[in-house]
């Protein structure tokens, strides 16, 4: 199993349409890849424009299938303008 994280910092006026957006993109992997068991979107509140997510894939190839797939692209370009900080880790399993 594979685990990646992305905290991204959108710009505050924007933080509802990214939101949304997110959550489609979360839906559409879930959906569309079958190698995506785990596709979470957390958000506060209390601090508008941070968005965390956490996904888990079978293995890194089918994080990297994820990241050639048309509707991350799309995600991707979209989404571009709106973000301002973008920090993305992976995990692998350690037991």
């Amino acid at each position: 199993m594979f685990c990646v994280t992305v905290r991204f910092r959108t710009l505050p006026e924007q933080a509802d349409r990214f939101l949304r957006r997110i959550r489609q993109q979360a839906q559409d992997s879930l959906a569309l890849e079958p190698g995506c068991s785990c596709f979470e979107v957390w958000a506060d509140t209390a601090r508008p424009g941070e968005v965390h997510l956490h996904e888990i894939y079978d293995d890194r190839a089918a994080f990297d299938a994820h990241l050639e797939s048309a509707h991350f692209k799309a995600f991707d370009a979209e989404m571009a303008a709106l973000v301002q900080e973008k920090v993305v880790e992976t995990w692998d399993r350690a037991a």
